[in-house]
This record gives structure tokens, C-alpha cells and sequence, in this order.
């Protein structure tokens, strides 16, 4: 691990000394979106602080799986996008706790939240009430519909984003109900346009000493993830609906069968397609009339009738292994591999993507930092906090409280 760099806070960030180090961040987040901005930050550096209630943790970490029994007994689920983070409890209906808060919003350069648009106004810990505590301060507020427009007020979760942006409406196969997308693309993607928001309103507050409210919607985020179907039907009037496995208008592009799962083949260029027919050792295919250019290979009646049939013909008695060898980097082809060949994957491993990291109960395996960085790498191997374990330490480091005063704040169930 790089060695630990103080932040002003008297706070090291616990990720180490990545790019973030010295930056300060609020995280008042539950779940995922918000908790994966957070921990991004974390490992790049940040010092990044888990606000959570005395008597109402982040349910998230009641989520399966779980590694140890009894005392030790930890949400690996919370693990993997908490980790690298400082656990402080604050009851912020309180009026000492909303003290408490706006006091570590002046020494902060983020604060994070995930509550429905209207909440931290309610409880007077709204962007304008911090913003006057600390004019630097990023805010960023991620919810299902954003802060402004006629739904901001109505509950969202990833499913809401998928539901309301046509994402779900795309996804599935051809003429069946659609299908929701088999993660929670909705509050990841809301998350990773908050990190970008996020820095970016550092880099303005950093350049001329403002900060700014950064507002997420997960409805917003998901349509950010249509690719092609908004233009197609503004300019085609075409409403996109469920293809499988297959790219509207790009062909051969998708998934195919082989003796021992499914690949995915993406050899729709005239280039790649001279080399598949060569590899197959059938090269007079990529000269053959009907097909032999790219525009001849999408029209759809021709693909179905000449270019399938053949791929599925080269592929049907040769493995996952063997085709990706045999393709090697000459053309586009992979194997669609389920989640225990991907943690077995030696290039997984190579770009260091599987973080593993021993709690008392046993090892938790987490996905690492997609974010490689030559002279400043993150550090995606930090535990995650348990509810309030830093408490003390943050008032004590951060605001210099003595020690009387944080018993009788705990006394009073404010921390």
C-alpha cells in the first residue's frame, strides 16, 4: 500500500495517498447510488466520512452475502462499496447534530447525498444552508428524478431509472415483454456521472472559490445510456424495442453458439470480415457477391439467410477457449463467461480487478478500481467501517472536540 498523506482535516485519507489526498467528502448516502461515488473517491485518495443514524445504519448492510457469524458478521455487499471510508453517526433531526454537520461541511470540499429532492432542506442542511457554511462546497444530490420537473418529488430506484428513461423498454428478445437489464445499471450509472459532475465542480471551486449544487437523476443517467434510439426515432420516427442479442443495424454483431456456451463475434467490418473468412479457412466467402461488403452484410433478409447460417456453421464444434485462441488479436471474438470465470480470468487479474480483502469473519473478493493511473494509482483493498467505528476520531481530528463533549453528544443519542 502507498504510503498515507495527511489531509488538512488531521484525517488521512484511508485509500492512501492517490490523486484525492486532502480532499475532504461528506458522504450521506444509503445503498448504492451514492455509496459507489463515495467509494471511488475513497480510493483514489479522499478522505471520505460515511454519515450514518445512531439507530438507523444504511440498510445496505443487511444485504447478502455475509462473511463471519456473530460479532464479526459483515455485509460483504457493504464491504465492496463502503470500503476505504471513516464511519461517524449522527442523528441530523437533532439540533446538535445539524450543528455538527454544517460544522464538518466548513472543513469539507464534498458532500454527497442520495435522500428524495426536499429532504436535507426539510432538516435545514439543504445545498443554500451549507452553502452559506462553506461557499467551496460541492453538493452533490442524487436521486430518481432530479431536483427540478414535475416528478422530482416521487420515490425512484434503479428500477424507476430503467423503467422511465425506455431503457427497460429496449432490452429482452423480439417480440416477447421486455426485460430489465441484470444489474442496477440505473444507480451505477447515476453514480459514475456523479463522480464526473463531482470532480468537475471541484475543479471550478478549486480555480475560482466556488462550489456548486451537481443535481443526478437516475432517470436522466439511464437515457444518457440509449445509445442510438433517441436519434433514430427523432429522425426515423423508429421506436426502439427489444433485439436480443442482437445491434439494431450493425451485423455480424452479437451473441453466437458454440459446443460449450455462447460467444460474442463482432466481425462487422469489411477488414474483419476478410480475416474471419480467412481464419475459418474459407477465404472465397469474403469475395462472394451477396455479401461481400458491409453495407450487403446488414441488410437483414441477406444476413439471415447467407451470413448466420455460416457463422453459427464455423463456430458449432469449436469451444470458448478454442475460438478465443484462434481469434486471438486477429478479429473481435470472446467468450460470454459467467461470473466465476471472470474472477478466474488471468487478464482480470493481471489489471488487478478482484480486490481481496480479509475481515475477521473471512476474505471478501470485491470488484477493483476500473481507474488505472500511472503515477497515482487508487487503492481499491480498504475495509469498510462499522457503524460509527470512526466517531470519536472524526470530532476529535476534525473539530477538535474534546472527549467530554463527545460522551455527552452520545449521552444525549446524537452520535
Amino acid at each position: 500500500m502507498s504510503s498515507v498523506a495527511p489531509s488538512p482535516s488531521g484525517l488521512p485519507g484511508r485509500g492512501g495517498s492517490g490523486p484525492l489526498s486532502g480532499i475532504i467528502v461528506l458522504d450521506v448516502t444509503r445503498v448504492v447510488a451514492g455509496p459507489f461515488c463515495s467509494m471511488m473517491l475513497a480510493d483514489l485518495g479522499a478522505t471520505v466520512i460515511k454519515i450514518e443514524h445512531p439507530k438507523d445504519a444504511d440498510y445496505a448492510r443487511t444485504f447478502p452475502p455475509f462473511v463471519g457469524e456473530d460479532g464479526t458478521r459483515f455485509s460483504a455487499f457493504f464491504a465492496q462499496f463502503n470500503r476505504n471510508k471513516y464511519g461517524l453517526t449522527i442523528d441530523l433531526k437533532s439540533a446538535d447534530g445539524k450543528q455538527l454537520l454544517k460544522q464538518l461541511a466548513r472543513k469539507s470540499h464534498i458532500l454527497v447525498e442520495n435522500f428524495r429532492p426536499g429532504t436535507m432542506d426539510n432538516l435545514s442542511l439543504g445545498y443554500s444552508e451549507l452553502a452559506s457554511e462553506n461557499p467551496r462546497l460541492v453538493y452533490a444530490a442524487i436521486s430518481g428524478f432530479g431536483a427540478s420537473g414535475p416528478y422530482s418529488r416521487r420515490p425512484g430506484f434503479d428500477n424507476s431509472g430503467q423503467a422511465t428513461s425506455g431503457l427497460w423498454s429496449m432490452n429482452g428478445l423480439p417480440g416477447q415483454p421486455p426485460l430489465r437489464i441484470g444489474t442496477i445499471i440505473g444507480d451505477l450509472s447515476g453514480t459514475l456521472f456523479a463522480t464526473i459532475g463531482v470532480l468537475a465542480a471541484l475543479r471550478e471551486a478549486e480555480q475560482n472559490g466556488q462550489g456548486q449544487f451537481v443535481d443526478i437523476s437516475l432517470q436522466d443517467c439511464s437515457l444518457a445510456l440509449t445509445e442510438n434510439a433517441v436519434v433514430r426515432y427523432t429522425v426515423e420516427g423508429t421506436v426502439a424495442g427489444p433485439l436480443g442479442n442482437d445491434h439494431p443495424f450493425v451485423r455480424p454483431y452479437g451473441q453466437f453458439p458454440c459446443k460449450d456456451g455462447y460467444v460474442f463475434f463482432g466481425g462487422y467490418t469489411d477488414k474483419f470480415w476478410q480475416e474471419t473468412c480467412a481464419m475459418f479457412g474459407e477465404p472465397e466467402w469474403a469475395s462472394d457477391p451477396e455479401i461481400d461488403t458491409m453495407e450487403k452484410r446488414f441488410d437483414q433478409a441477406v444476413y439471415e439467410r447467407r451470413v448466420r447460417p455460416l457463422i453459427e456453421r464455423w463456430l458449432a464444434h469449436r469451444t470458448k477457449a478454442e475460438l478465443e485462441t484462434l481469434a486471438g488479436d486477429r478479429v473481435p471474438m470472446c467468450g460470454i463467461k459467467s461470473i466465476d470465470e471472470v474472477v478466474a480470468d488471468p487478464h482480470i487479474a493481471a489489471r488487478e480487478m478482484i480486490s481481496r480483502v480479509k475481515y475477521p469473519g473471512g476474505e471478501v473478493g470485491m470488484f477493483g478500481l476500473p481507474v488505472k493511473l500511472s503515477r497515482t494509482p487508487g487503492n481499491p483493498c480498504g475495509f469498510a467501517p462499522r457503524v460509527g467505528e470512526h466517531t470519536d476520531l472524526v470530532l476529535r481530528e476534525m473539530l477538535g472536540m474534546a472527549n467530554d463533549d463527545v460522551d455527552h453528544l452520545r449521552r444525549e443519542g446524537v452520535i
